[in-house]
Order: structure tokens, then sequence, then C-alpha cells
């Protein structure tokens, strides 16, 4: 123990500063954990989001295939519709964003008269392959992006769109 004594002064010092500091935690604990908490909880679904469409009801001509899920933004929750074009290539199923990667318009599947067996974007007259793949010559640069995909209980299933690789 030291041999000098504390005075008055500084126990009070020392006693208000110990107690500030404990109302201070007290104070922004909850704030500290209010802004955490949505980052840490755990997601509760999957990574695919399931669609009202039948696989086997699937053909080589592509079909609108909208479907809707639960989105978390922090402490807001909303519902999100998305959409994809779907077709079978062969035994391989093939789902394309409809965002123009453009400017981010839709994309209509045989919306144009004069190539009736493209997508084509209305907003500045963007053109892609059946495959997704854009037309040379036409405003969009990339490729539409595509879905992974799974098949359960006879219905498809949609993950998070993805850049394609391969263009």
């Amino acid at each position: 123990m030291s041999k000098e004594r504390v005075s008055r002064r500084q126990f009070l010092s020392y006693t208000l500063t110990g107690v500030g500091g404990f109302m201070a935690a007290g104070m922004l604990m909850p704030m500290v954990r209010f802004a955490v908490d949505p980052v840490l909880r755990a997601e509760e679904g999957g990574d695919f989001i399931a669609t009202s469409q039948k696989v086997a009801d699937l053909t080589d001509k592509p079909v609108r295939v909208d479907f809707t899920f639960k989105q978390k933004d922090a402490w807001y929750e909303s519902e999100v519709t998305n959409t994809a074009w779907v077709y079978k290539e062969g035994d391989k199923i093939v789902a394309l964003s409809p965002v123009c990667k453009h400017l981010g318009c839709t994309v209509n599947w045989g919306g144009d008269k004069e190539h009736p067996d493209q997508f084509f974007c209305p907003c500045h007259y963007g053109r892609y392959t059946k495959d997704g793949t854009n037309v040379k010559g036409t405003p969009p640069l990339a490729p539409l992006d595509v879905y992974p995909y799974k098949e359960k209980d006879g219905f498809l299933y949609l993950g998070k769109a993805k850049p394609r690789k391969e263009a």
C-alpha cells in the first residue's frame, strides 16, 4: 500500500470518473448491440428461392418466371419480386436475368418484330441472342446475368444472379 494519503479531491475525482464510466458503458452497450445484432444474426433461408414453375413444363421457348422472397435490410423487412427468363436447352435449364447490361432496363423475349427469336431491350434497342449473349452493334456491352438453379420436388429453385464467365 502507498503511504501517501488520498485527498478528498482525488477521492471524489476517482469516484466520479468510475461512476461516469459505468453510466456511459450502460448507455452505449444497448446502442452498440442494436447496431451490430442484425449483422451477426444468421440467415434463416438458403441460397435458393422456390418458384411456381414446374420443371416438367419447361420447353425450348423462354418463359417469364416471377419469384418472390423476403429481403431484410437491417431492421426493415420487405417482400421483393424478381423475374427470370427460363427455358430448357436439351437436359440443361437456362435461367437468365431480365436486366439489360446497358442501363438496367428490362428485356423481353420476342419484343422486336424484326428479331422475334431474341431478347429485346426497348430503352435503347439493345438485343441479346436466346442464350443471353449480347448482339454486336447494339448498346449492351455484356451478356445477361445467369441464375444458378436447382430442381426440388419437380419445381425450379433459383439462386442469386451472377455475371457470365464465358463471355
